[in-house]
């Protein structure tokens, strides 16, 4: 490992400024980073020692999510295995279907389960590394930027974000829009204002609704159906919501029902949540006060009733486990850019992203989930948030000196 590590430093003066490699220097100190850290250090004061770094926030962030993307791959195995038994077959079709004849389609097998659905997941996961990869080096290049370890995260977000069966076009073409429109436009990593991977999901989402909604995507077995928790509940009947569902609270919140493949689980959320607020990395009162946000509008709803909204019925627990409302509450919400920044800007930030995703959901039926879109709004008013706290400090300075 010394020998590779000093041809890699001595490459380096090939690609310094003014060599004539010096346009590419981006790719190699992506590289040089990657297999061995950065040998940068500060030559001014203030000199602020800690082990932290933007490298070791993306891997804690990705050791966080890995619990989401093992059920991601598990639960999508499982969903489409149940669903080839009750069509009673044995096996997908296409290039799929080779790999499982050999495995064998069983829902009450861990293995078979987890290679189904990664076959589903890796597809989609490589296409968006590859597709976002190129356009960060494009950008980089250009700018004579470096490579940071952020986009990891986001490309590891949006892949969990998406049904198993979109076509790996619209995943190339989603990613494409987050990282160019949502990130590069406005000067690269650091300066977003929004999250890049629900910006790519929600251009996804309005420019091909089709392969983003309805019963016949989750499951990824093709001419199967099956509805999500929170569609069964739009579509139930008005005062007995609960009873109309096909669904358990547990099952919910394990994350054994049909969904975007890495937001069904809530308890895998849990876990990620655990992960980042004991190292500090994800700000506590983001999740708290979207949690609150979330109850609060929902309890609201719940006891307000409706006799021609099956949605009102819905009580604030079970808002917790549907949708992507747990996955948006620890790693969309609390991204550390897009967010606000001032701790009672936090509070703000979360109350509204909370309430609003609940306002959303409950009150228009025809779009059951309103957990990203409440999240971008969020991060469009983000600053506004910080802007009226800093403004009433200052204020409350002014009065208080005279």
């Amino acid at each position: 490992m010394k020998s590779l590590q000093k041809i890699c430093h001595d490459a380096e003066r090939y690609f310094q400024k003014g060599s004539r490699l010096e346009r590419w220097y981006p790719i190699y100190e992506a590289m040089d980073s990657f297999l061995f850290g950065s040998s940068k250090t500060t030559s001014l004061a203030p000199h602020v020692r800690d082990s932290m770094d933007l490298k070791r926030i993306m891997v804690t962030v990705i050791l966080a999510l890995l619990p989401c993307v093992l059920m991601a791959m598990w639960n999508t195995g499982y969903q489409a295995n149940s669903a080839l038994l009750a069509m009673g077959l044995s096996e997908p079709a296409g290039w799929r279907g080779l790999v499982m004849s050999q495995i064998g389609c069983d829902p009450n097998n861990l293995l078979s389960n987890f290679s189904h659905g990664a076959l589903y997941f890796l597809p989609v996961y490589i296409v968006t590394m590859l597709v976002g990869s190129i356009w960060e080096a494009v950008f980089n290049i250009v700018r004579g930027h470096e490579f940071s370890e952020a986009f990891l995260v986001t490309s590891l977000l949006f892949a969990l974000t998406l049904p198993p069966s979109i076509p790996l076009w619209q995943v190339a073409a989603g990613i494409s829009f987050g990282v160019i429109f949502a990130k590069e436009a406005f000067g690269g990593v650091g300066r977003n204002f929004m999250n890049p991977a629900l910006a790519a999901r929600a251009f996804i989402f309005f420019a091909y609704p089709a392969q983003m909604s309805g019963d016949m995507i989750w499951t990824g077995v093709d001419g199967m159906t099956s509805a999500t928790a929170l569609s069964q509940f739009a579509s139930a009947t008005p005062g007995a919501a609960i009873d109309s569902i096909s669904i358990t609270w547990l099952q919910s919140f394990l994350g054994t029902v049909p969904g975007s493949m890495g937001e069904t689980s809530a308890l895998a959320c849990l876990f990620g949540a655990f992960i980042l607020l004991l190292t500090g990395i994800a700000s506590w009162r983001i999740m708290l006060s979207m949690l609150l946000g979330g109850l609060i509008c929902s309890t609201l709803f719940w006891l307000l009733g409706s006799a021609a909204n099956p949605m009102y019925a819905i009580p604030p627990h079970w808002h917790l486990v549907l949708g992507g409302f747990a996955f948006g509450l620890v790693f969309m919400a609390t991204d550390p850019v897009s967010a606000a920044h001032t701790p009672m800007g936090q509070w703000m930030f979360g109350l509204f992203i909370g309430g609003l995703a609940i306002l959303i959901r409950v009150a228009n039926p025809a779009y059951p989930e309103g957990v990203m879109l409440a999240i971008l709004l969020g991060n469009v008013f983000a600053p506004l948030f910080d802007y009226c706290v800093i403004q009433a400090n200052i204020k409350r300075r002014r009065l208080r000196h005279g």
